[in-house]
């Protein structure tokens, strides 16, 4: 009579089932928790519940799993520049355009997006990535050349530092900016563009200070 074990149905339950999408979401909260160079495979299949043979299963390891999470970073934010408000729009309103969606991106995709903006450029992966990112950065200042160039905006700034400044105030809600929180990301959109595009002084007043009556 044979020792073998098998497994009962109710102790292949009990084993979590992931696809690749599932095992990224994961091992994207992980990284972010601990830091890419700081997590092993021994730590991700830890908090996946799974052996490491079973995550090779999806992935060949742990560089994969970034170059998947900062690949769907970018081609999320990469796709917000071939969209257009409509297909005659000035370069000003595809600028709005862009920096409005972008926050969109940033919110549905936060996650992925905070672990695409925390890259230190240590591997291959991540130095393919940065420069994906210095693309962006440049096709943004181009679109801000164009407006400018057509009076939308004000061309006194250099447009790679106003690319930076729109981009750097963009980048930052991953800081503090809750998806599942009580500001609707619309809501958000919409406070940060005006802010970039119009300021914070309200309009019609000659210079800041406290109004008469007030």
């Amino acid at each position: 009579m044979s020792n073998t074990r098998t497994e009962g149905p109710a102790q292949r339950r009990e084993r979590p089932a992931y696809d690749r999408d599932s095992l990224l979401d994961v091992a994207v909260a992980v990284f972010n928790e601990r830091g890419y160079d700081g997590t092993g495979m021994e730590e991700l299949a830890r908090r996946l519940g799974l052996s490491k043979s079973s995550i090779y299963h999806h992935v060949s390891g742990k560089e994969e799993l970034l170059s998947l999470a900062v690949t769907r970073a970018l081609d999320a934010l990469f796709a917000v520049l071939d969209e257009g408000p409509a297909p005659d729009a000035s370069a000003t309103a595809r600028l709005r355009h862009v920096v409005r969606r972008s926050v969109e991106v940033l919110a549905a995709e936060l996650p992925y997006v905070t672990l695409l903006l925390r890259l230190h450029g240590n591997s291959e992966t991540e130095l393919r990535a940065l420069e994906r990112r210095r693309e962006f950065d440049h096709r943004v200042a181009d679109l801000v050349i164009r407006a400018a160039a057509e009076g939308g905006v004000r061309d006194d700034i250099d447009p790679h530092l106003a690319s930076r400044l729109l981009f750097g105030t963009v980048n930052s809600l991953i800081e503090w900016y809750q998806p599942d929180g009580d500001l609707p990301v619309t809501a958000l959109a919409d406070a940060l563009t005006t802010v970039l595009f119009q300021g914070l002084i309200r309009q019609g007043d000659d210079e800041p200070g406290p109004r008469r009556g007030h």
